[in-house]
């Protein structure tokens, strides 16, 4: 009894300590604005003004309406001086955005006469983006805990070996991106699986399913693209490219579908090792039907998962595309056609990864000493 209130103190103090360093960085980024360069207005009136009603030539509507702003500038030499601006916002919302009291916007300033004037750049969304990110890290930390830890190590290890696979790919101009990425690839599963699971038999498993059922869906798709000459992709949908676009899409694919294969492998050989340890009489055969079962379970909700990924992806731009006159070909072809193509070569790897995960399971873990 007094190990379970000497328990619940600790997690009472756990959750007012995770509680206060959120609210702490919370205020701070509210209160930074001297630590930027770029002067920041902070809005203390805003007064409406007219609204119009626009109807372009496929008569799709709009109403855009304009904003007087009045606020202070939070930094700067001009820190503490009173700015007024104008801002049009549309009820669509898409190219602007409609300000209210309280908020934080980048501006560039300019005087007039006696007065000064401002032009907005952009708002300032630090604190909502901290906010956020203590959320996520306190509920790993307090729900999951010490497994909560190293899944938000994992996902730091990882930003931080992409951000180094950007600069990389900068520095070479482009012309490593595949090998850039296939070993950034390789990185990602190795790091995050060590984290996650630790240096066991289980990782070592894991790790090989996932980098084999991946590099099998990107050589079948390799094999597919070949065969057909590559007919039917439409590189140049491909927004912002500044470099060969093929490489490029193959980089992106390769890091899509290994999430998923991870995903899968993950599952199916935790719940082969969860069985082994529960059932040691467990024959290889056994725990190879045990995987097929398993995955075949899991693998069609996370065809579906991706399936929903890719539509909340172009979903916004398609319905642009279709209310501006496009036909259904057209859309699909600029905004779904890669899309597509993504999520069946992360399909072919997720069913790959079925048979993969369940042989090298059924291989390796009768060999292992499994404690209760």
């Amino acid at each position: 009894m007094q190990g379970f209130n000497k328990k619940h103190r600790v997690t009472w103090w756990a959750w007012l300590l995770v509680l206060f360093i959120g609210g702490l960085l919370v205020w701070g980024t509210a209160h930074d604005a001297r630590l930027y360069q770029d002067p920041i207005l902070q809005v203390t009136a805003v007064q409406k003004q007219q609204t119009t009603k626009e109807t372009d030539d496929f008569q799709n509507v709009d109403h855009q309406t304009k904003q007087k702003l009045t606020g202070h500038l939070l930094n700067t030499k001009r820190r503490g001086q009173r700015v007024t601006l104008t801002n049009t916002y549309s009820t669509s919302g898409a190219m602007d955005q409609r300000y209210h009291v309280g908020s934080q916007l980048f501006v560039v300033v300019h005087r007039s006469g006696q007065q000064l004037h401002a032009m907005v750049k952009d708002k300032k969304r630090d604190t909502p983006l901290v906010f956020m990110l203590w959320l996520v890290v306190g509920l790993l930390l307090l729900i999951m805990q010490t497994s909560g830890l190293m899944a938000f190590l994992s996902v730091a290890a990882n930003g931080v070996l992409f951000f180094l696979a950007i600069l990389l790919n900068g520095s070479t101009q482009g012309a490593q991106v595949l090998w850039i990425f296939g070993s950034l690839a390789v990185a990602f599963a190795a790091v995050t699986l060590w984290l996650v699971l630790g240096w066991t038999r289980q990782m070592v498993i894991t790790l090989m399913t996932t980098l084999g059922g991946t590099l099998c869906s990107i050589l079948v798709a390799l094999v597919v693209f070949h065969l057909t000459h590559e007919k039917g992709m439409y590189y140049e949908s491909m927004q912002y490219v500044t470099q060969l676009p093929r490489p490029l899409f193959i980089a992106e694919t390769l890091l899509g579908s290994l999430g998923a294969v991870m995903d899968e492998s993950t599952d199916i050989i935790s719940s082969l090792y969860a069985l082994k340890r529960e059932r040691p009489q467990l024959t290889p055969r056994q725990i190879f039907l045990s995987g097929r079962q398993i995955g075949s379970t899991i693998m069609g909700p996370l065809i579906n998962v991706l399936f929903f990924i890719f539509v909340a992806d172009t979903f916004p731009m398609a319905l642009l595309y279709l209310k501006n006159g496009n036909s259904w070909g057209y859309t699909f072809s600029m905004n779904m056609s890669m899309g597509v193509v993504q999520s069946l070569i992360s399909g072919i790897g997720i069913v790959l990864a079925v048979p993969l995960a369940s042989y090298l399971a059924s291989r390796w873990l009768p060999q292992e000493e499994v404690h209760a």
